[in-house]
């Protein structure tokens, strides 16, 4: 009788553990099937298919600035991706549409969330504020990102959040500098909205440990050049299965 009452305390036991939220909280959605939908929508053929929309929302580094005032539009991770994606679907009509503008915060981005992204109708959007809004710190932020993926849910659009680029003016990959704390925050609305991420952060981060000479990857300390978000594009597309 001991035996069986332990044996069943140590079910119980483990049953709760495992009804509780982890330290860590949600786990990250899944790769495969989020943007499935989309995906079958892009492999019908003319002329049953349909434009599939894909918005990119942020600041200067999805709007494509090289070293400002320079626009380079076409080596920014938006082009770059509908490039991989006209290859991986080569009867698809994607119809991409850049909304980031260079300097802007989530704040002022979430303002015109409605009109100038979610009135395009699309069946994707990706949100790429992290760099910029370090001057307006973790609370104002998270409300901001939250406002906007809460409107692209309530919406049914699919979301992929974007952890920052690198900052070369500071020392951007220790945890306690803003950025690091920032793309921590990324990555934790994307576990709690079950959202798509793409961590350009770890990305840059991880080139770096293994070696790699990240300035290498830059155009300016704070933007890409073609090669670092050629890097963002390919986890990007890691997304479209």
């Amino acid at each position: 009788m001991k035996f069986t009452l332990w044996t069943m305390a140590a079910i119980l036991s483990m049953a709760l553990a495992c009804a509780q939220p982890t330290a860590t909280g949600p786990v990250p959605v899944e790769r495969a099937g989020y943007l499935a939908e989309l995906c079958a929508a892009a492999r019908v053929e003319w002329p049953k298919n349909r434009a599939v929309r894909l918005v990119f929302h942020g600041h200067s580094v999805p709007a494509g600035y090289f070293n400002t005032p320079v626009v380079n539009s076409l080596g920014a991770y938006p082009h770059l991706l509908h490039e991989r994606l006209a290859e991986r679907f080569p009867c698809a009509l994607f119809n991409v549409v850049v909304t980031a503008i260079g300097g802007e915060d989530s704040e002022k981005g979430a303002e015109r969330f409605q009109r100038d992204v979610l009135g395009l109708r699309p069946d994707l959007v990706t949100i790429d504020y992290g760099l910029n809004d370090r001057g307006m710190g973790l609370e104002r932020a998270a409300k901001a990102w939250r406002t906007m993926i809460e409107q692209a849910k309530a919406a049914g659009v699919k979301v992929i959040l974007l952890t920052p680029t690198p900052d070369m003016r500071v020392a951007w990959a220790d945890p306690v500098v803003s950025l690091a704390q920032h793309a921590d925050q990324i990555r934790s609305l994307a576990r709690e909205y079950q959202l798509g991420l793409v961590d350009s952060f770890a990305l840059f981060k991880d080139y770096a440990e293994r070696g790699g000479k990240v300035p290498a990857l830059m155009s300016v300390p704070n933007h890409p050049n073609e090669r670092g978000h050629a890097l963002v594009a390919d986890a990007l597309l890691a997304w479209f299965p």
